[in-house]
């Protein structure tokens, strides 16, 4: 497969020498290629200023934090650090790196260099969407991000070269697994300061993940080569990685089914009846939630009886059998089915109470309910679910709202930056625990919560869930937390929870599974 693209000139017959005075010929192996479709162009590729799962696929191939992703179950694994501790304290973690982990460049990393990199990141001038995930967990971290605090402040140490240390709010349990995540990454601070922003051009990039990259032509590709200096080079089986940012489905359909992609997660809805039936489909449940935001700065968004009837009046069920009709479950709060977790249930569907709520709120039969934007980023199936929601709403609340999509950097900035009256999100766990979900989305002070919900009751539960150790009593604080948002306060507007369809063969390539997280770090492939 792959010729096209995979071609280094394979030649099998490559040259000849002589030894002995006998011919002998040597063989020259094929350069092992590897072609994805990413979806979209990404925002950056500096791990500091990234948001989204494509940001995310590519982190994975050019950069490792102190742990990474197993490819099977998505846990921990060793990565720059090559082993830990936790102290009876359950709050001390040590981790102790390796002596041979350096810069694609050949410069060292070094205990400082997560100290350092975790200091950028959290720096109010960074300003990074994710700064509030170490805040979850590292002592000190929410006050210097917030500017409350210098960075002394920040429970992380260098206690030499190799052992690096931090301290933790509370027990935490998905501490570790956490780590994992791009929120926690190191960066090159060398690189940095040379060239500036300019240093994830190509001619300059600096990386410390299994692949490094060789050239980029943003709304072309992103090739990356594998790097000689990575400390498991050996075990990396791609020579190469190709990512194309495209977000027309039957454009990567096609390219797919012409050998010119390797692995695809999507197709278009008129042709998914008939990829389903293909040997190299996979589809599983994921820890993963589709849902519409409401902007609460925005009138009359900001009124709990507008968003109540406005998530009563969708049939969920109807949407997942008849718009998107891969298996997703209809949802009704923001946490997916998780074991030891009781599900959630909030507003369910009542067009008659929804007419009721949206006439107390001064707007019977939708009169005088202002024409709004429902924004959502550029793709097809995005695009018939909020045409499906628009009829829905028309039919049923007698109310109007044109549909708005945006490419994915746009669509991002606009989010972030409150320029929206109901947007369509999805939401993929992180790790394996509720407070992916309640901290990540709706908490008042995470960078994505878009919506700007608050409610000062739900931030305390929150916290209080923090200090306690894993088990049921902290899973009940949690499941408190969300049935005021969901069931209260309707933060936000759930539609399904996601199965995850890909496209791939798997008797060609191995060391990729289907998994709970839907992470799959391309390190492990290696072609059959």
């Amino acid at each position: 497969m792959k010729k096209i693209l995979m071609i280094l000139f394979a030649i099998s017959m490559a040259f000849t020498v002589f030894a002995n005075g006998k011919q002998e010929v040597k063989q020259v192996e094929e350069e092992v290629v590897f072609v994805r479709n990413n979806g979209t162009e990404p925002q950056s590729l500096d791990p500091h200023h990234i948001e989204g799962v494509p940001e995310h696929n590519i982190y994975m191939c050019l950069f490792e934090g102190l742990v990474t992703y197993h490819p099977e179950t998505s846990e921990a694994v060793p990565a720059v650090a090559e082993s830990w501790e936790c102290a009876d304290d359950h709050v001390t973690w040590t981790f102790h790196l390796r002596k041979d982990a350096v810069w694609s460049d050949g410069v060292p990393i070094t205990a400082q260099t997560f100290v350092d990199s975790w200091l950028r990141f959290l720096s109010p001038e960074t300003a990074a969407s994710y700064a509030y995930l170490p805040g979850m967990i590292i002592k000190g971290a929410t006050e210097y991000n917030s500017g409350q605090a210098g960075p002394e402040s920040v429970a992380i140490r260098a206690i030499d070269d190799h052992t690096f240390q931090f301290e933790l709010v509370g027990p935490a349990p998905y501490a570790l697994d956490m780590l994992a995540h791009y929120a926690f990454s190191c960066v090159p601070l060398h690189a940095i300061e040379k060239y500036g922003n300019e240093w994830i051009h190509p001619e300059n990039f600096v990386g410390n993940g299994p692949f490094t990259v060789e050239s980029w032509v943003p709304q072309d590709k992103l090739v990356m080569v594998k790097n000689e200096t990575y400390w498991d080079s050996e075990n990396v089986a791609l020579d190469k990685v190709i990512f194309y940012p495209l977000d027309d489905e039957n454009t990567a359909l096609n390219m797919f089914l012409q050998e010119g992609i390797d692995w695809i997660e999507l197709v278009p809805n008129a042709r998914l009846e008939e990829m389903q039936l293909r040997d190299d489909y996979h589809c599983r449940p994921i820890l993963s939630s589709y849902y519409y935001e409401f902007n609460f700065t925005r009138p009359p968004f900001d009124d709990v009886r507008v968003r109540k009837a406005l998530s009563m009046t969708v049939d969920r069920q109807q949407l997942v059998d008849r718009v998107t009709r891969a298996g997703q479950v209809p949802a009704y709060g923001v946490v997916p089915p998780m074991a030891h977790y009781e599900q959630v249930i909030g507003c369910t569907e009542d067009t008659e109470e929804a007419q009721k709520l949206l006439a107390e709120a001064g707007f019977p039969n939708g009169e005088g309910f202002p024409e709004f934007t429902l924004l959502y980023n550029t793709n097809e199936g995005h695009k018939l679910i909020a045409e499906y929601i628009q009829q829905q709403w028309a039919e049923n609340l007698g109310i109007n709202c044109v549909l708005e999509n945006q490419e994915w950097a746009t669509f991002i900035d606009n989010r972030q930056s409150q320029q929206f009256d109901v947007a369509r999100a999805g939401w993929g766990g992180d790790y394996s625990d509720p407070n992916t979900f309640l901290q990540d989305l709706l908490h008042s002070d995470s960078g994505n919560n878009d919506g700007r919900y608050s409610n000062p009751v739900y931030d305390e539960l929150l916290y209080k869930a923090s200090l306690m150790p894993g088990g049921q009593e902290r899973y009940d604080v949690l499941r408190e937390a969300e049935l005021i948002a969901m069931g209260e306060d309707q933060a936000l507007l759930p539609l399904y929870y996601y199965t995850r369809t890909h496209w791939l063969d798997t008797d060609e390539w191995g060391g990729w599974f289907t998994n709970t997280l839907d992470i799959h770090p391309l390190k492990f492939v290696f072609k059959k």
